[in-house]
């Protein structure tokens, strides 16, 4: 539900959205489109078969030429100093808190804006 909450929010600001059902499946996803193909990731922490953590370090580890330069957004309910903490040493760029406050979400991501 947050993701269809997150693609509504930002489709409606004009964003070009891809979603991914899980972990795995957002590495897949970025590790098979063209480098440069996303300007910024979203990532839920708490996703099945990979968690946001470890799709991350995956994305990070992979040896597309974007892969350390890409930007990538945790997504979680857990919004403690620590959190914030572990996002960044799996290679987050940045933290965001659910419930998705659209101007907040909008903040984080204008500071990965291009052009």
């Amino acid at each position: 539900m947050n993701t269809e909450i997150a693609r509504t929010l930002l489709e409606n600001e004009g964003a070009q959205v891809t979603c991914a059902a899980d972990g795995q499946e957002a590495v897949d996803l970025f590790c098979s489109k063209a480098p440069g193909t996303f300007d910024v990731i979203l990532m839920d922490v708490m996703m099945p078969k990979m968690n946001g953590y470890e799709a991350t370090r995956a994305i990070r580890l992979s040896d597309r030429l974007d892969a350390t330069t890409v930007p990538i957004v945790a997504m979680t309910a857990n919004a403690f100093a620590e959190d914030v903490q572990t996002a960044k040493e799996a290679g987050m760029n940045d933290h965001v808190s659910k419930p998705i406050q659209l101007d907040i979400l909008k903040e984080a991501l204008a500071k990965y804006r291009h052009g």
